[in-house]
């Protein structure tokens, strides 16, 4: 018996699945690798696959007698409702902006999507210069502390499709570690609390960043700070670290996050 057959609802069970397995997936597969990958049956893999195609979450690519599949930007575009509707821009505003002060940099909230992390949320610093960090921009999870401080706290289940996923960035750091060498700096992170990201999506810039959790107990997304790279370090760097771990607990707790 599957996790499917065991659901309250197989046919939903097993409709994510595939979904899933579209999305995680590094290249278009045709049905029966799908279905195979997706422990679905094949005959049930097509019926959902076909009803996903009429309602527009997948596409086909037909090579000779061969058809390819994956899923389609209507994902994003509901994903991008969702995170509208949850409005973490306003959770916690006064201390967000209050660190942004403090530290002279920008603070910012992001979430996880698939492989990405998104900015929901910034407060800004006045001046000429300005960090290229808007809400609704995208970024690789694992070059990114904000990426980082969230996939740390991810079940298993979750974060192991995403291992796959870890993008190089152009930074002078930006060479993906090994499998190993990252679950070992994640376990880093949940150790100490925070996630350092330093030259890795781009060159002289650095992040810190600390999760926080939502009413369920998971991890809803983080919160960090970004600088410039020899300005992030020091006494700066204790400073965020120790303000965002407790900026993250209180978005917690205004999130309802059990204590």
């Amino acid at each position: 018996m599957t996790d499917a057959d065991r659901s309250p609802s197989p046919a939903v069970a097993r409709t994510l699945t595939i979904l899933e397995t579209m999305v995680t997936s590094d290249e278009d597969l045709t049905l029966t690798a799908l279905a195979k990958k997706a422990n679905v049956p094949l005959a049930t893999c097509a019926s959902i696959v076909y009803t996903l195609e009429q309602r527009g979450y997948a596409a086909r690519r037909v090579v000779g007698r061969s058809h390819f599949w994956r899923p389609t930007m209507t994902l994003y575009g509901l994903a991008t409702q969702l995170v509208r509707k949850t409005d973490l821009s306003t959770v916690a505003q006064p201390q967000l902006r209050r660190l942004a002060d403090t530290m002279a940099m920008p603070v910012h909230i992001g979430v996880l999507t698939g492989a990405s992390v998104v900015y929901v949320a910034k407060a800004a610093t006045p001046g000429f210069i300005q960090f290229d960090t808007y809400p609704g921009k995208v970024a690789p999870y694992n070059l990114t502390a904000l990426g980082k401080a969230i996939a740390a706290h991810l079940p298993e289940a979750e974060l192991r499709p995403l291992l796959a996923q870890r993008a190089e960035g152009k930074g002078p750091k930006g060479r993906p570690l090994s499998e190993q060498e990252f679950l070992a700096e994640l376990a880093l992170v949940r150790k100490r609390g925070y996630a350092l990201e330093d030259q890795e999506e781009q060159a002289d810039i650095a992040c810190v960043a600390a999760p926080f959790f939502d009413a369920t107990g998971r991890v809803g997304g983080a919160v960090g700070v970004t600088g410039f790279a020899k300005d992030l370090s020091g006494r700066n760097r204790k400073t965020a670290q120790t303000e965002l771990v407790e900026l993250g607990r209180i978005i917690s707790r205004e999130l309802g996050a059990p204590a």
